[in-house]
């Protein structure tokens, strides 16, 4: 195998998937996490229990591609029945095809849509084939063994790679927040927020390690905000509030506010402040829709979530903390001093700086109420900082990770390879060695 081909990244997460090459500055493609199959629920696996048996592969993988009858062989046919990313989300609007989702809350539900939703972004994205590549894939927290060894098992088996890494995303995050070029600078312990459409997770990582015991979710994400902003829009009878106005009002409209009553006060007293959002019909029409109150209100979900919620009520804030807090005492200074924001859902205009800000305060009146019942002895404080990068960066954190490591010297020793897996079987992956870990 020619030493020069560059590992392929793949990010799978709920929303999107982020597909390029390792030492690139940019994913290749960017698109929904979506397949569309012929009928309502195509595929065999329709409910999404488990991953189909080798043997019984969709007809694409088995029927006459050669030895070993994996995908390469039917280059150009593998899409006939079947669409993803936008294309997917194209043909449901039409007869024929239904939609689905198979990555729900991080995990993977559909291994056998999402074995479909491989092959084509190998083969008909990135153009590509397998044996002469590494590949680096990333997996939320907490995924369970069984998902990994199924992943492994998908991708040496059918589509036959040269060698396979999976990553916890949060883990590449942090190596995403890597400015300087000197390896001493570059820390793999710190706490990520990542949060994307389907979920947000706070994660305490030390060393390269993630601590499980201490990983929170939080149900609020950018699908949230997006309903959130629809119904502030429908409440106020605006000519259009379907999801797709709503997701566009989020994006390009949202910010945070450092004091949500001085927000609306100022608001009240500067009428400019609102928008205009020019929407165009599928007539060709085009409605205005004011965008008001929800430019700040939206965002604000995350720090006072009670305006959206009545089950769920801690602020991301106390979240940080409470996660920090729950991690061993030797590593909580570090992780306070690097919170890296990772996903699209962190982008909001001064969410670090909020986030910080309250953390922070949190912080401080612990260290305060320590230093009463120590009879005044002085603590020495405690730095916490929220990092934030570059937006693209940060947008696809993970990927971005993926794509410095998966171009390091060491990351070929790191992963397993095709004969090692030949030998020993699907479990091999249930340990990986740790990238950039301690010592390297």
């Amino acid at each position: 195998m020619a030493p020069q081909t560059p590992a392929v990244v793949m990010d799978n997460g709920t929303g999107y998937t982020k597909l390029g090459f390792a030492g690139n500055d940019a994913p290749s493609f960017v698109f929904p996490t979506a397949i569309a199959s012929k009928g309502p629920a195509a595929g065999g696996a329709g409910s999404g229990s488990g991953r189909p048996a080798v043997a019984n592969k969709p007809s694409f993988l088995t029927g006459g591609a050669g030895p070993g009858g994996h995908l390469s062989g039917k280059r150009g046919t593998e899409d006939l029945d079947f669409f993803i990313g936008d294309e997917a989300l194209a043909a449901a609007s039409g007869p024929g095809y239904g939609v689905h989702y198979p990555i729900r809350h991080g995990q993977i539900e559909n291994w056998d849509h999402m074995e479909r939703f491989w092959s084509n972004s190998i083969f008909k994205y990135l153009r590509v084939e397998p044996e002469d590549h590494y590949f680096l894939l990333t997996e939320p927290p907490l995924n369970p063994p069984e998902n990994r060894e199924n992943t492994a098992e998908i991708m040496f088996e059918s589509f036959n790679c040269a060698g396979l890494y999976i990553a916890v995303q949060a883990v590449l995050a942090l190596a995403a927040s890597w400015t300087s070029s000197k390896v001493q600078d570059r820390s793999l312990t710190g706490t990520v927020i990542d949060s994307g459409e389907g979920v947000t997770h706070v994660i305490p990582v030390a060393e390269g390690y993630v601590i499980g015991s201490s990983i929170k979710s939080v149900p609020i994400a950018g699908r949230d905000i997006t309903y959130f902003v629809q119904s502030l829009l429908r409440d106020r009878g605006e000519p259009d509030s379907s999801l797709k106005t709503a997701e566009k009002i989020k994006e390009e409209f949202c910010y945070v506010s450092s004091d949500i009553v001085k927000e609306f006060t100022r608001y009240d007293k500067e009428p400019e402040r609102f928008e205009k959002y020019n929407v165009k019909q599928p007539g060709g029409r085009e409605v205005t829709v004011d965008v008001g109150y929800e430019r700040f209100l939206a965002p604000e979900i995350f720090f006072n979530p009670e305006i959206y919620s009545s089950d769920f009520l801690t602020p991301l804030p106390n979240i940080v903390d409470t996660v920090i807090q729950t991690s061993p005492i030797d590593v909580r200074r570090g992780l306070y001093k690097n919170i890296v924001l990772s996903g699209g859902s962190t982008l909001y205009k001064d969410f670090g700086r909020r986030l910080q800000r309250d953390i922070r305060h949190l912080v401080d009146e612990r260290i305060k109420a320590s230093e009463l019942r120590s009879g005044g002895a002085k603590s020495g404080g405690l730095e916490v900082q929220v990092i934030s990068y570059k937006k693209q960066r940060q947008r696809h954190g993970p990927w971005f990770g993926g794509s410095l490591l998966g171009q390091t010297p060491e990351f070929r020793s790191y992963c397993h390879t095709k004969a090692e897996y030949d030998e020993i079987g699907p479990s091999i992956v249930r340990r990986f060695a740790l990238l950039g870990g301690p010592g390297q």
